[in-house]
Parts: structure tokens; C-alpha cells; sequence
């Protein structure tokens, strides 16, 4: 969803001249923000949704100046991932707010696998996170727990899953580059660990034109899953996209 470095573009030169009321006008109650992209892997905590093909992907988040906000992200998938649908759809409901110089975030995402041949592969997931910046940084540290559902076992009965990851970004000044580095660890058992719980990890960086960022980030686990066509998907790689932001 899943932020592009702006300059100073000619509507702000002009904008700069205008008369103070215009400058004044209240800022929209409600805004829309959305993205469109491609990736060279799916990665969804480290492990490949996509076999290591290329994936599609796009979002749309509408936001109230009150801090509530829904939002929609899908993805193409390959069938391994939910009893042979293509297709990863989230829905995502939340509220955000500042509280000193810190930034709290809460809501519910749901994971939706349309043409799953009638599997029971939908579920919930709550999160929580809290995120701080420092000059150029941004420090963020995130919960997300998945009650105990049918779709995340891989014995007899529920199970849960939780995961807790700790992200760091920053941009270069005056510069259009940006890094990151991400740590998480998933807790099992559940169908998201496939049976044993992990650890994964990522460094990246980016470079934004515009409306359109490129990205490149080396991924990684402690894990070794395979596909059905043998590919092991939790293994090292490096990974490209390309986003555009509206």
C-alpha cells in the first residue's frame, strides 16, 4: 500500500503569486490516492505468491480528514497460493492519528481469493502499528494477528498467525532516492508458515520521476518451501518494480 519525492513543480510557482485567499481554501474533507504496478515477484512476507513470475498489482485508498480510511489492493497470484485462484483481492478499513511525534495506525484487512473453487481460503487479519520520524528517517513497527480460522491450518481444527515486523526508510536529500529496510518473523504453525515459523527480511532502495517510482530490493528467509513446480519460493532474490502514483 502496501509516497513520492516532489519538487517544485509550475502550479506552485503559480500558486506562490496568486492572491492569499486562494492560498487559503480549505483543504478536501475526503481525498483519494491510488497506484498501479509491476513486479518481477510477488513477495508476501518473503515467500513468492507468483512463482517467481511477474506480477500485477494496484490499489485505491480513500481517506477522511478525521484519520478513518478504506482501502482495496489486488494482485495477480499463482494458483498454489488458494486451491487455483489467480487473483489476490485485500479490503482494509482503519484509522489513523497523531499523537505527539508519533503516528498510530489500527484496522482489519481482509484477504479474498476469488475462484478459489469453493475453498475456504478467505481471512481476517487486525493490525496495529506505530511509526516515528526522525530528519530524513521514518521508524515503523507493526502487529498483525489472524484469529484462529480454517483457512490458516494445515492439520486438524484452527489455527492463528501472528506477525511482527520493524521497517526503516529514509530519503536522500535532495535527492529523488530513497532506502529501506525491512525484518519480520512469522509465528506459527498456520498455512501462512506452512507448518514452522520463519523469518524474513529485505533491503531496497528507489528512485522517483514524478508520478512514477523503480524500485529494486534484495529479499530473503530462513525458510525452504517449494512449489509444486519446484521452485523454491522462499529462496533469496533480487527483485524490480515500477509504480505509478495518482
Amino acid at each position: 500500500m502496501r509516497k513520492s519525492i516532489l519538487g517544485l513543480s509550475a502550479f506552485a510557482l503559480v500558486a506562490l503569486s496568486a492572491p492569499a485567499m486562494a492560498q487559503d481554501e480549505p483543504a478536501p474533507a475526503v481525498t483519494v490516492t491510488g497506484n498501479a504496478a509491476v513486479v518481477s515477484d510477488y513477495r508476501f512476507r518473503g515467500i513468492s505468491q507468483t512463482n517467481k513470475k511477474f506480477a500485477l498489482q494496484g490499489g485505491i485508498t480513500v481517506t477522511h480528514e478525521s484519520g478513518f480510511y478504506v482501502s482495496t489492493w489486488g494482485s495477480s497470484i499463482d494458483e498454489y497460493v488458494a486451491n487455483g485462484s489467480d487473483q489476490e483481492l485485500d479490503l482494509i478499513g482503519g484509522y489513523s492519528t497523531t499523537v505527539g511525534g508519533a503516528t498510530i495506525d489500527v484496522g482489519v484487512l481482509y484477504y479474498y481469493y476469488p475462484g478459489n473453487a469453493g475453498a475456504n481460503t478467505d481471512f481476517v487479519e487486525p493490525y496495529a502499528s506505530i511509526k516515528g520520524t526522525f530528519g530524513p528517517a521514518t521508524a515503523k513497527l507493526t502487529a498483525n494477528y489472524a484469529p484462529k480460522a480454517k483457512a490458516l491450518t494445515v492439520g486438524n481444527g484452527k489455527e492463528d498467525n501472528l506477525y511482527l515486523a520493524g521497517d526503516v526508510s529514509a530519503s536522500i536529500p535532495n535527492t529523488p532516492l530513497g532506502v529501506s529496510a525491512h525484518l519480520g518473523h512469522s509465528f506459527g504453525p498456520s498455512y501462512l508458515t506452512i507448518g514452522k515459523e520463519y523469518t524474513d527480511w529485505n533491503i531496497g532502495a528507489t528512485y522517483t520521476w514524478g508520478h512514477l517510482t523503480f524500485g529494486v530490493s534484495y529479499v530473503d528467509t530462513d525458510k525452504s518451501l517449494y512449489s509444486s513446480a519446484g521452485h523454491n519460493i522462499s529462496k533469496a532474490g533480487v527483485l524490480g518494480s515500477l509504480t505509478a502514483s495518482f
